[in-house]
């Protein structure tokens, strides 16, 4: 199976811990990805708070380029996937601002993007049966039995419904099935979509601290053990803004634990990359 992949910014710096289980996952269950040939900026978070244009121009030359491939796509980021999907969508829609920018890489770039390629997150993706049974075959002993988990999905990835989500969008429920699929019980609880304001970092730093921090403490009375996440925004804001002085929680990209429930190589090196202790719940499970 060959797919596409669209990295984004995130995934080459901060996230490269993403990058790199993702890309180790996808190996162990067969998935050849092809890097999309010479990428941009999607504009997440910079471009589309500050120019509408931008904000469709930008994901719209890189769907070019995957109409080009003629592969499905894969976007990890949370936030790129938004802008892509939201481009995407404005294009098959019909909407001026996106007949706008299209125009504009016409002129540029000869081409514009005629609405052929299939944006997909990787949630989606891997909760194909065939890959769930896969993953279910491939782990290592009893993979992350008695790790409690709360999955968490953040706003992005379900706003707006009409042209991002690919399931419930008030109660998602992929990334639980994969975190079930890898041994850990997925935890329930109410905060899955609630947003934790990294969209805020730089201007909103007291507003950030509040979404956040209810967003670990909702985790935390829930009885979890790690919060998973698909996002990079999201990871390095519940990361980095957990309370010093009090009871803290690992947080982990999904692709992370399910590696690490393969047994794959470098899970070491992955989550030696986050600020919270992520080794010793994985080390109690006799993972590293």
């Amino acid at each position: 199976m060959t797919v596409s992949y669209y990295p984004g910014c995130s995934l080459h710096s901060t996230g490269i811990e993403y990058d790199l289980s993702f890309k180790a996952v996808a190996r162990a269950l067969g998935v050849e990805m092809v890097e999309l040939d010479d990428w941009n900026c999607c504009g997440a978070s910079s471009a589309h708070g500050s120019s509408e244009f931008l904000s469709l121009a930008l994901p719209l030359r890189n769907l070019v380029n995957a109409e080009a491939q003629g592969l499905p796509v894969l976007v990890p980021c949370a936030a790129c996937y938004n802008r892509l999907r939201v481009a995407h969508h404005e294009t098959v829609t019909g909407t001026q601002e996106a007949r706008a920018a299209n125009d504009e890489l016409q002129r540029l770039i000869g081409q514009d993007y005629k609405g052929r390629s299939r944006v997909i997150h990787p949630l989606e993706f891997l909760t194909a049966p065939a890959l769930v049974e896969s993953i279910g075959a491939s782990l290592k002993g009893g993979g992350l039995k008695g790790l409690k988990v709360c999955s968490y999905y953040g706003c992005l990835l379900q706003r707006p419904e009409e042209a991002v989500a690919f399931e419930d969008p008030d109660n998602p429920t992929s990334m639980d099935r994969l975190m079930d699929a890898a041994g850990a019980q997925a935890v329930d609880w109410s905060y899955k979509t609630d947003c934790c304001g990294a969209g805020l970092t730089m201007a909103r730093q007291d507003v950030v601290s509040r979404l956040s921090t209810t967003v670990v403490e909702a985790a935390l009375e829930a009885g979890a053990e790690a919060i998973v996440t698909a996002c990079p925004l999201c990871h390095a804001n519940l990361d980095t803004r957990q309370d010093p002085d009090g009871q803290r929680l690992p947080v982990y990209y999904f692709t992370e634990l399910l590696g690490a429930a393969m047994g794959l190589d470098d899970v070491g090196k992955w989550v030696s990359k986050h600020l919270t202790e992520a080794r010793r719940p994985l080390a109690m499970l006799d993972i590293l």
